[in-house]
């Protein structure tokens, strides 16, 4: 194997979304924190350029293995981003960086590779579950952000994990909730929730505060600053978000039986998790099979790096 001249191969890792991109070095199995580098998408015509400039950054370390988790599809080693005209090739990648190992992963993916090493300050309790309950192995992240989307994890023999590629945002609404929308917003307003996505992600939650105020839309964030404020409005808005959210994870609960931890991640997830009493109240409403959402504990991805440490779990 080729030698740095400082000892140990490089990894390089990048997290691709389609506002900014975060690379870094890992070396001896960790992230090497302080070559963590993020740079806005803006800047640069191609991820490709990113690339280079950080390697130049780093004087140019020799690399062994390259993971980058893209906010978008990935298929037969390419990839492209959602929101920016990016495109990814690992055969590309390959030839750029010198690696003898490519590989390109969905962001999702890269979260759910992450679930076994997340802790401390970087992952919050959002609801526990009794501790003898008994556990499958599965797990699963749901990012509720600027998308939506699930990551199903299963821990396999010897300690690997096997994260699977899912588009559940693109899926259509549950019967129940879809009612439950038409019932706040009327008929006009409900044809905007074509999708499990379009009523999640955060103009998801945009649509929903503009369809009950009678308002023009604003930004998600607005609407969360304006509901730790106090704004009547804004509060009620967050209460039947929440709720739905609760019904919408009850669904996902039956349908992957995460077991070992329903995993939230995305800002809009960090917004509801002063909610959680209302996500419960819609979580548990259901007394059919209730015992599996009962003993489903739900947590809060904190860590900003996440996606990196599923990059780097991806490779080994």
């Amino acid at each position: 194997m080729r030698q740095e001249r400082w000892g140990v191969m490089a990894i390089l890792l990048a997290d691709v979304g389609g506002t900014n991109a975060r690379l870094a070095i890992a070396r001896n199995g960790s992230i090497d924190t302080q070559t963590v580098t993020r740079f806005r998408g803006d800047d640069h015509a191609t991820f490709d350029d990113v690339v280079r400039q950080f390697m130049q950054e780093q004087d140019q370390p020799r690399i062994s293995a390259v993971c980058v988790a893209v906010a978008g599809p990935v298929s037969g080693g390419k990839a492209r981003l959602t929101n920016r005209d990016w495109d990814f090739d690992q055969d590309r990648l390959a030839r750029l960086t010198d690696a003898d190992q490519v590989r390109l992963i969905n962001d999702l993916t890269a979260l759910g590779y992450a679930t076994p090493v997340l802790g401390g300050g970087g992952l919050a309790t959002l609801r526990t579950a009794p501790a003898d309950r008994a556990r499958n192995g599965q797990a699963l992240v749901v990012n509720l952000g600027t998308g939506f989307n699930v990551c199903a994890v299963r821990n396999l023999p010897g300690g690997a994990i096997a994260a699977m590629e899912a588009e559940e945002g693109h899926t259509k609404l549950p019967v129940h909730i879809h009612q439950r929308l038409l019932d706040a917003v009327g008929p006009d307003a409900i044809k905007g929730f074509t999708s499990t996505e379009e009523a999640f992600a955060g103009r998801g939650l945009s649509r929903l505060h503009a369809a009950l105020t009678g308002t023009a839309p604003v930004r998600s964030e607005e609407i969360d600053r304006a509901a730790d404020a106090g704004d009547p409005a804004a509060c009620a808005t967050y209460f039947l978000f929440t709720d739905l959210v609760g019904l919408l994870c009850r669904e996902l609960a039956l349908r992957f039986m995460p077991l070992d931890g329903l995993f939230l991640a995305g800002s809009v997830a960090r917004s509801i998790a002063d909610r959680m009493d209302h996500f419960d109240a819609s979580f548990l409403a259901d007394p059919y099979m209730r015992h599996i959402p009962e003993n489903t504990p739900v947590f809060l991805i904190r860590d900003d790096m996440a996606a990196l440490h599923g990059c780097l779990a991806a490779l080994s």
